[in-house]
């Protein structure tokens, strides 16, 4: 009797793609896909400003006006006077505030002209007390620059190139009070009509996202204004005792940089201490100085988290990489809008699995210590 024996078992060599190198080209192609389609998106954003700015901008204060309008709605209010209460209001405040800067800064003027003649003195004065000798003729060739690029051909196209940019400014406003309104008005429409495509989990996801998003933006905007008003209110009264010129301008300057986390306020106090040492000295403009200091100290010590609460929860380094960010793509529109955006978007994360359960990797799977030392 004969056995037949069974071929011996051959190896089976691992895929090209199954293999450490193959996970590893698989997860870099993803990537690099991944970062050309955020890339797509960026670019895309930036080249339509004046289309993603103005959307961009009513979804966030439509997300602050949101429970006002919600609750006059609740109280048997129509719904297109409800809308209409809350964007005549902005209106109201957005024009207020911009008639009081123009009229008290034209009202002042030839006071801040005249301190700055005598402050330009001072400097040439102080100039020519420093051990490097700066003479006349070194001044007068300075001046005379500056006065040749003023008449040349370069600053007149700066110039047009200004215009132009008042002209889009003034167009996405008036964009930007358009959505505004039917974001106010039609909003929670808006959003059902783009989650028509999902059903089950995926609408619960996406309304849970919409919410949240909401919710952080006008948490952020609210908190951000109050905060933003005691800081006017504080160094405006400080600057009016002290008789500092401008001083509704300045304190409208540090209620708006204050809407700008980390920098907002060092921009307000040097602008408000270079105003001070041209109008009044020295001495007065290190007391301005102080006077912002503090304001800051009250404000991210006590106002802040009291106000914000769980609203902004980001470490500083993000906010910074996000103002920076946010800064090279939009510029000072940018940097307004760099850090609510963030904080959105960790909101959603938050939110991704359920209420309380974060999306997959960001969640907390071991207890994390720090170690000292």
């Amino acid at each position: 009797m004969h056995l037949r024996r069974s071929p011996a078992p051959t190896s089976v060599r691992p895929s090209t793609w199954t293999d450490p190198y193959g996970r590893l080209a698989v997860r870099c192609m993803q990537t690099v896909v991944i970062v050309v389609v955020i890339g797509a998106i960026v670019t895309a954003a930036t080249t339509l400003s004046l289309v993603t700015i103005p959307l961009l901008l009513a979804l966030i204060i439509a997300s602050a006006l949101h429970p006002l309008v919600a609750w006059l709605r609740r109280h048997g209010v129509p719904s297109v006077l409800a809308t209409s209460i809350a964007f005549v209001a902005v209106l109201a405040a957005g024009a207020g505030v911009l008639w009081l800067l123009v009229s008290t800064f034209a009202g002042q003027w030839p006071m801040l002209q005249a301190s700055a003649v005598d402050g330009l003195q001072q400097l040439q004065d102080l100039l020519h007390e420093l051990p490097v000798r700066v003479t006349d003729g070194q001044i007068e060739d300075a001046v005379s620059g500056v006065v040749d690029f003023v008449t040349s051909a370069r600053f007149g196209a700066g110039a047009i190139a200004g215009i132009s940019a008042v002209t889009n400014f003034v167009t996405g406003a008036v964009l930007t009070a358009v959505i505004l309104f039917f974001f106010l008005k039609d909003g929670p429409a808006l959003w059902e009509f783009l989650l028509r495509p999902f059903t089950g989990d995926q609408y619960d996801r996406a309304r849970r996202i919409g919410d949240r998003v909401v919710t952080t933006l006008g948490g952020y905007v609210r908190g951000t204004a109050a905060v933003a008003a005691f800081d006017a209110l504080a160094i405006g009264s400080g600057l009016a005792v002290l008789g500092v010129p401008l001083t509704i301008p300045l304190a409208v300057v540090a209620f708006v940089t204050s809407f700008i986390p980390m920098i907002g306020a060092p921009i307000a106090g040097t602008l408000a201490a270079l105003v001070t040492l041209v109008a009044l000295g020295p001495v007065k403009a290190v007391i301005v100085v102080a006077i912002v200091v503090l304001v800051n100290q009250v404000e991210g010590n006590f106002l802040q988290p009291v106000l914000m609460g769980k609203t902004l929860r980001l470490h500083g380094l993000v906010i910074l990489v996000g103002l920076t960010a946010g800064t090279v793509l939009g510029g000072v529109t940018g940097a307004l809008l760099a850090v609510p955006l963030i904080a959105a978007g960790w909101g959603i994360v938050q939110v991704w699995n359920g209420e309380d359960a974060p999306a997959m990797p960001w969640r907390q799977k071991r207890r994390e210590t720090v170690p000292v030392g």
